[in-house]
């Protein structure tokens, strides 16, 4: 980890018992209050992945994925809404130069904004035409710019993505300023109930071909390695939340062990089961099983990413293979967590009962939930495909690269 990475990690160490003490506030407010997001602004949390170009700290994958993974062991709706407002920094050179610099007249701007394509762009000289209403835009209430994605037409009919053998429509996303949106308040949520992932509406309007980006496929205005396969590098930014989830539900059933609680019937105390013991070590095993290999995959993908060569189809499913199985993991556990705790853990004032409806609304979000798993099969099936596997290049400081060397 770099210097600014320790720094900025020192940062959140510090707000730590605050972010923690006010959970329960976050989640009766449905979002990050006011003087939290100040508080993490001024840390210059969401300037992580910002360009330096713009003022920003342009860390590495892997420092960055390790901090949203510490948000969200303090508090999950913390880290989600984090990551969210600072990886879409990954994305947004994607657009234009000037809207780029339009965007970062601030270089704490958060962008949010929602990937499902739920509106149509009807092309227009110089631009397109577009209305429509997007959800789960996370951290909408205190973003700067929102994106919102569409199907592209010409003359009601929609236009064909020319890199897709399949015949699917061309997507592509769109940036505006906070002020040309409208937001619906939507979020009354099963889990992440803090993280403010409203609706947000844009009432029809006409948007400059400038203000267009291709996610999957577009070319980047920033040089950084950071910049150069958005796509890729944001499959595995919901797996570092599981992950502090998971961890923040294992410390919260063992600080409940060490009171000394007995649960009713039960012929001991929990601390001194036997069986919670074994329960306890097995979910810690596998936690520290999935943590390592979303690092694993994490340093694979930045050493490609530093050597040019992340932005391959091969990649991107090592990123959502590792991502929909660490994110599923982590449920487990939470959910063995929950189970440990007995009786006590159904009560709202449990932790563990949020910990566990949290980590399971993240994993119904499309970057890691289970159906991704048919893209790996059916990538493995096709013809003169190889199975997936480990594969990162030779990278100065590369983890990967150490351990091969041991």
């Amino acid at each position: 980890m770099t210097d600014e990475g320790k720094i900025l990690l020192d940062r959140i160490q510090a707000l730590a018992p605050q972010l923690a003490a006010r959970s329960d506030e976050i989640a009766a407010a449905r979002t990050l209050p006011a003087d939290i997001v100040a508080a993490l602004r001024g840390a210059g949390v969401f300037r992580m992945f910002a360009p330096k170009s713009y003022g920003g700290m342009e860390l590495d994958l892997p420092t960055g994925l390790d901090i949203f993974r510490e948000l969200s062991r303090i508090d999950s709706s913390v880290g989600w809404t984090v990551m969210i407002g600072v990886a879409s920094a990954i994305a947004a050179p994607l657009l234009p130069r000037p809207t780029l610099d339009e965007a970062y007249r601030n270089p704490d701007m958060i962008f949010v904004g929602s990937t499902q394509p739920t509106a149509k762009a009807e092309r227009m000289p110089r631009g397109w035409t577009v209305g429509g209403r997007w959800p789960f835009a996370s951290g909408c209430k205190h973003a700067d710019w929102f994106a919102g994605f569409c199907i592209m037409q010409e003359d009601g009919k929609p236009i064909m993505d020319p890199s897709a053998a399949d015949g699917r429509p061309l997507i592509l996303g769109f940036a505006l300023p906070a002020s040309a949106w409208e937001i619906e308040d939507t979020w009354q949520a099963a889990g992440l109930e803090g993280t403010g992932s409203h609706h947000i509406v844009l009432k029809e309007r006409f948007v400059s071909g400038a203000n267009f980006f291709d996610l999957q496929h577009g070319t980047s205005c920033e040089g950084g390695p950071l910049y150069q396969a958005p796509w890729h590098m944001l499959v595995l930014t919901p797996a570092a939340v599981a992950v502090g989830i998971a961890e923040g539900a294992l410390e919260a059933v063992v600080r409940l062990a060490k009171t000394g609680r007995r649960q009713f019937h039960a012929p001991s105390a929990m601390q001194d089961s036997e069986l919670f013991r074994l329960e306890l070590g097995r979910a810690a095993a596998e936690l520290r099983a999935v943590r390592l290999a979303l690092e694993a995959q994490t340093e694979s993908h930045w050493a490609h990413a530093q050597a040019g060569t992340l932005k391959t189809e091969a990649r991107l499913i090592e990123g959502h293979q590792v991502a929909v199985h660490v994110a599923t993991a982590c449920r487990k556990v939470t959910e063995i967590c929950f189970m440990l705790a007995g009786g006590s853990a159904v009560y709202l004032d449990s932790p563990l009962q949020r910990r566990l409806r949290d980590v399971m609304v993240l994993g119904q979000h499309a970057t890691v939930q289970q159906r991704q798993f048919v893209n790996v099969g059916a990538f493995l099936l096709a013809e003169g495909a190889t199975p997936v596997k480990e594969g990162a290049p030779d990278a100065k400081d590369s983890k990967v690269t150490q351990l091969r060397a041991s």
